[in-house]
């Protein structure tokens, strides 16, 4: 088995990965970073989600290596698309003038950009790149995690990285089982947390839906694919809280849970700097394909697009039948398979039968971009996961800390050991267990550094989805700016534990200790408290 020894490992390769491993390379650190799938970035890439992002994150509200980010992203699409000038003027440019964000961006973009900020760390020996590969094992000493295995996705090889820190930036918490570490899945109960919106019982099998997200442009001819082994199962589901067929238009408002009807006018020719991606103000999921256009075509000179390419994360592909976390291999695969199996329906009805205005039926110019994707069969290359497996940690955010209605102007709770800042409402989509979505107003809140530190383990750290949120809270954290926050402070603290030769749990509970790393992050452009504004 081939083996590396390293000061950090990075275990999961995702946006919280990727600021994980740039933090304590930056802080003179070397680092492996594995990632399961080609592409990293997770959430921004290969689940092809745009950016989820509060109103004020071109300004505060998240990290200056987020922003940062941010604005590569843009320059790369000044550097290398063919954009009209208009467009390459737009100081802050939406390339797919989506309404979901201010930030609507072709995946390969930032997969790109990420890949870029870690070349001169590779080329200098400093960093480990290893992809596609998983983690299979881990090897533990007392409380102290001293080697994790992972095997790659395709050749099946092993390697083994031993490592003074090791980080969790796996989509679902994968190492925490491996390593034996206290966790949480699934609804907590009011009993346990005091949550308003908590079922009286815990639900631990009950569990966000997964989606499989796929790109679509419209352009003239027929391509419409073979029909789906088992369009006709899918096209009969019919939730009761749901207003009709999952499969449809009809779906329920996450603020109202009343009724609503969507549109879809492919191409609709609007002009793209007139787009106030702003969700205070509007949702703007009224048609679904500018929601989440990832390429507006009159944002680039004339011929360049063919049509504008837009991105399919819409309720209808929500797959909520069962769960995804602690169940056997086989029983995950097929499960994915069957949430593959619903997005192509929802594609070959978006073909074939979906309403149009002008009374006919079925778009035939509707074409899969797999290769907008990164993919063969025309799908986003992984899964979009909305919930992890939580650690058990030293502080549980619950509902009542940021909830609007419970804080109202006082704002959420103000935590001593603050080390980040974000914002959105609790987004919770329909779960396993039956349940409809749960939308809850926020305040603007902060990131409790206990909400990293797992009970029992010295040396894990969490780096995305898996800290110490509940089932409800987790529908604001899991956010990607909340995400690259909490990444790049487990990277920043493994590296200033091992710089100052301390622990991570004395950092927190020792106030001289927490002070310095504040500093430190300050230094490093992380707000650690927000100005004086409010939630929506």
């Amino acid at each position: 088995m081939k083996e590396f020894k390293t000061d950090i490992a990075v275990i999961g390769g995702g946006v919280g990965g990727v600021a994980a491993a740039l933090a304590a390379l930056r802080s003179g650190r070397s680092v492996v970073l594995t990632e399961a799938f080609d592409w990293i970035g997770g959430q921004l890439t290969s689940q092809a989600v745009p950016s989820d992002e509060h109103s004020w994150i071109e300004q505060f509200g998240g990290s200056r290596t987020y922003r940062d980010l941010r604005t590569s992203i843009r320059q790369f699409y000044r550097d290398h698309y063919p954009l009209t000038e208009a467009a390459r003027q737009w100081g802050d440019l939406n390339p797919g003038a989506g309404w979901v964000s201010r930030l609507c961006v072709e995946p390969r973009v930032p997969a790109a950009v990420m890949e870029a900020l870690l070349m001169p760390y590779i080329g200098a020996g400093k960093l480990q790149l290893l992809k596609p590969y998983e983690p299979v094992a881990a090897e533990m000493d007392g409380d102290r995690v001293s080697a994790v295995t992972v095997r790659h996705v395709r050749t099946g090889a092993d390697v083994q990285i031993s490592a003074a820190f090791v980080i969790d930036a796996t989509e679902l918490g994968d190492l925490l089982p491996l390593t034996g570490t206290d966790y949480v899945t699934g609804f907590e109960s009011q009993a346990q947390t005091g949550e308003p919106s908590a079922p009286t019982e815990a639900q631990p099998q009950n569990q966000q839906a997964v989606s499989i997200c796929f790109a679509v442009d419209h352009v003239d001819g027929n391509h419409v694919i073979d029909k789906p082994k088992n369009y006709d199962y899918w096209r009969a589901v019919q939730p009761d809280f749901w207003g009709g067929p999952l499969i449809g238009f009809k779906s329920p408002n996450p603020r109202t849970l009343e009724t609503a009807t969507r549109s879809f006018t492919p191409n609709p020719g609007d002009n793209p700097l007139l787009v106030d991606a702003d969700q205070r103000r509007n949702p703007g999921d009224g048609n679904l394909w500018t929601f989440r256009r990832i390429a507006a075509r009159e944002n680039f000179v004339s011929g360049a697009y063919a049509s504008d390419v837009c991105l399919v994360n819409w309720p209808m592909i929500d797959y909520f039948e069962e769960p995804i976390i602690d169940c056997t291999k086989e029983e995950y695969d097929a499960r994915i398979a069957r949430a593959a199996e619903l997005s192509y329906s929802v594609f070959y009805w978006l073909q074939t039968e979906a309403p149009r205005e002008d009374g006919g039926q079925g778009f035939q110019g509707l074409r899969l971009r797999g290769d907008v994707t990164g993919t063969d069969h025309g799908l986003s290359m992984a899964p979009y996961i909305r919930e992890s497996r939580r650690i058990k940690a030293v502080t549980t955010i619950v509902e009542q800390d940021l909830s609007y209605s419970v804080r109202g102007d006082a704002g959420a709770v103000s935590y001593r050991d603050s080390i980040g800042t974000g914002m959105y409402r609790v987004d919770l989509h329909p779960s396993t267990g039956g349940d409809n979505y749960i939308d809850v107003p926020s305040c603007p809140f902060e990131i409790p550094l206990g909400a990293l530190l797992p009970v029992g383990r010295s040396n894990l750290l969490p780096a995305g989805k898996n800290i110490g949120t509940t089932h409800i809270t987790n529908g604001c954290y899991r956010l990607h700016p909340v995400e690259w926050n909490i990444g790049e402070v487990a990277g920043l603290l493994a590296a200033h534990c091992l710089n100052t030769n301390t622990e991570p749990h004395a950092v927190q509970a020792e106030d001289r200790r927490l002070s310095d790393f504040q500093d430190l992050l300050y230094r490093h452009g992380v707000d650690i408290r927000w100005p004086d504004v409010r939630g929506y």
